[in-house]
This record gives C-alpha cells, structure tokens and sequence, in this order.
C-alpha cells in the first residue's frame, strides 16, 4: 500500500483543497423506502412526493440512520443514541461516513421513535441516563428533531444534542428548552484549521457556543486531536481559549483519532485523506488535555 502520509499533510496544509463545500439539494428527498429497517422501531408508511413534504414540514417523520443503547458515551448515564442522517460538514476524519446524505436514512415516524424512547424510561431514570440525538447532525432536520425533543422532554427523559453547532440557528428558543445537555464538537479554534478539516467555516459555531453559554445550557465540549490537522499547539490553545469563556461548559472531552471508520470511506467510494495518519500517542493526547485544564476546564 502506498505511503499517502505526506499527500495528507499537504492536504492539510491547504494544497489541493478549495476548503469549499456544495450542498445537495436534500431538504425533502425521500429517504430509501421503509423495509431497510431500524431495529425494534416501526418505519414510516409508504407516502407520495407531496404527503412526505408536508410530514417533513410539521417533523412527522425524518431520516434515521440508526440507533444504539449504550453507557458513559453521548452523555451521562445509560442513553439511547439515535444517529439522524444529512450534515453540511465534511469533516476529513468523519467516523459515520454513512450518516452524510439525508437520503441515505430510512424514514422513521417521530412518534414510533418516541414509542421506543419511552420503552427505556426506567433505565434511563435508574441510571441518570436519557437519549442523544446525533448524526450526521440533528440539526440537519429541526422540525423532526423538536417534535421529538420536545416528546421526549413530555415523558421526563433526559435530552441531549450532539451538533457541530454550524446550523446553530436551526435551534429556536422551544427547542433549547427541552434541550437539557449540548455535546458541541468544536473541530478547531483557527479559522484556516477549521476550514480545511470541515469545508465549512467556524464562526457559526462561535455563535452557537456563545449562545448556549448566555442561556446557560450546558455544554459538553469535543475535540478530536489529529495529529497534522488539529493537534497544532496554537489550534489547541485556540480552542481552549474559547471555551474557557463559555461559562456553562461543564466538561471537556479529548478525543484521540482513530482508524475504524477507513472501511466505511472505502465502502462508500470516497476519497478517504487520512490513510496514512496515525492514531495520536497517549503522551499527546495528555499534553492537549493539559491545554485545556490550564484554562481551568475539567478535561478528560
């Protein structure tokens, strides 16, 4: 296998990426038709172009991906994960691949979704737990994303959100109500950095995390260290720098890159940068981690 370490670096150095991104005309595509299956959760009925515009519109129904029951991941407690397709990143080390395209989800009622959110309450309560709405990004479908919010919130389930916080305006005032915990992945604290490992810029996020902070919802920050694309100690300062002014964050989490997701890139056919990247050393991950205890955040 070739040696592709140093087409990476100059990837990330900026030589051969315009850092732009086209969007897909995906708002109301219909995702693949109900039989692809969600384990346990009963998909949508079949629907014409017109009748599925309409359900999307009042956040009947959305594109899911998957979903998990999993502890000390996505949040405090034992939580039910539930991956909505569609994001505007395309994040170089993007560990879900598969949760890009809006139309690649299957289309799942909100309410048959809420059915099985309601199946785990006991567990949720008996463990401090509660669901985490991911991706992709969930913010990709806001009207999909409040109706379960604020659903879930009605049954007494604690809620997350795991957003990059680009498409931060999507989430009205309601919404931020039954939001009780922001998993906010800040990718990089330069501009040029976050351009180049998204395509897409950093201010909104900026934006987002500010007013998450000013309403003081809790915040949960990610960071996932890439050694040559992120893990620059100016980056990660930066980054620290930031946050350490947003006065409702209550956790950092470094997370170190890793190399499971490179069967989904092949599989899917893309253009995978990183395969010559290696995992950062633990000593590394530590050092960033101290960066970030240094503004006096509790880091892990």
């Amino acid at each position: 296998m070739p040696d592709r370490s140093l087409d990476a670096r100059r990837y990330f150095a900026g030589e051969g990426s315009t850092g732009e991104y086209r969007p897909e005309p995906l708002e109301y595509e219909v995702p693949r038709e109900a039989g692809a299956g969600l384990d346990g959760i009963d998909l949508a009925p079949e629907m014409d172009h017109s009748e599925h515009i309409h359900a999307v519109r009042a956040g009947e129904v959305g594109s899911v991906h998957s979903w998990e029951l999993v502890t000390a991941v996505d949040g405090p407690g034992t939580r039910m994960t539930v991956f909505l397709a569609g994001c505007p990143l395309r994040c170089l080390y993007c560990h879900n691949p598969d949760t890009l395209r809006l139309r690649d989800g299957t289309r799942v009622m909100a309410d048959a979704l809420l059915d099985r959110i309601r199946r785990y309450k006991t567990i949720f309560k008996v463990t401090n737990g509660g669901v985490t709405f991911s991706g992709g990004e969930p913010l990709m479908q806001p009207a999909f994303l409040a109706r379960l919010l604020r659903g879930a919130k009605e049954a007494g389930v604690h809620t997350a959100i795991d957003t990059s916080g680009f498409l931060g305006h999507s989430l009205t005032d309601e919404m931020m109500d039954n939001v009780d915990l922001v998993l906010l992945d800040v990718k990089s604290g330069l501009p040029g950095y976050y351009e180049r490992t998204t395509g897409r810029p950093l201010q909104p996020t900026l934006n987002f995390g500010q007013r998450l902070s000013a309403a003081g919802k809790e915040i949960w920050i990610r960071f996932v260290l890439v050694p040559g694309l992120t893990d620059d100690p100016e980056n990660i300062e930066a980054v620290a720098e930031i946050v350490s002014h947003w006065e409702s964050v209550s956790r950092v989490e470094v997370l170190p890159f890793h190399q499971m997701a490179r069967d989904k890139w092949d599989s899917l056919g893309m253009e995978y940068q990183l395969e010559g990247v290696e995992p950062p050393s633990s000593e590394a991950a530590e050092v960033a981690r101290e960066i970030f205890r240094a503004k006096g955040l509790t880091t892990f």
